[in-house]
């Protein structure tokens, strides 16, 4: 670590410290030139993969669009916000974990509706019946058979 005051490149670490929320520590350091001390704090770059959509063009994942695609097939059913919430951190923490730099659109999909019939089996038929962009009335009797199954 560069010293801010000096630019040397030799600096030592006096103190280390975990900050309260455990996301981060905190180092005094002293710098072996000049020895004026600083403070640096290191934490975790954790970046989600890119989205690839459908039509081959990659964007940021955004969780405000998989929060909004809950909250639309969710609307006037009986599930609490924890419980959205908890469904979409579950999400976030599966795209990490793949520890790929992209990630089909498709795949969140299935992620969403899987958590969705976990949570609510109307929300799951609602979620479906837009993404997999049902045609006729079979469609809907197949999505619910397939509820049913998981039951």
């Amino acid at each position: 670590m560069k010293c801010p005051f000096c630019g040397c490149a030799d600096t030592q670490v006096v103190d280390s410290r975990v900050s309260d929320d455990g996301a981060s520590i905190r180092r005094r350091r002293r710098c072996a030139t000049c020895e004026k001390r600083f403070t640096t704090f290191e934490t975790a770059d954790v970046r989600m993969p890119q989205v690839v959509k459908s039509g081959g063009h990659r964007a940021e994942f955004d969780e405000q669009k998989v929060r909004t695609s809950f909250l639309r097939a969710l609307h006037k059913r009986p599930v609490s916000t924890p419980l959205v919430d908890e469904a979409i951190d579950r999400i976030c923490q599966r795209l990490l974990q793949l520890g790929e730099r992209e990630v089909q659109s498709r795949q969140i999909g299935e992620m969403v509706m899987n958590e969705l019939a976990r949570l609510d089996k109307v929300a799951y038929v609602r979620f479906a019946s837009v993404y997999k962009s049902f045609q006729d009335i079979a469609e809907f009797s197949d999505a619910i058979k397939e509820i049913q199954k998981r039951d």
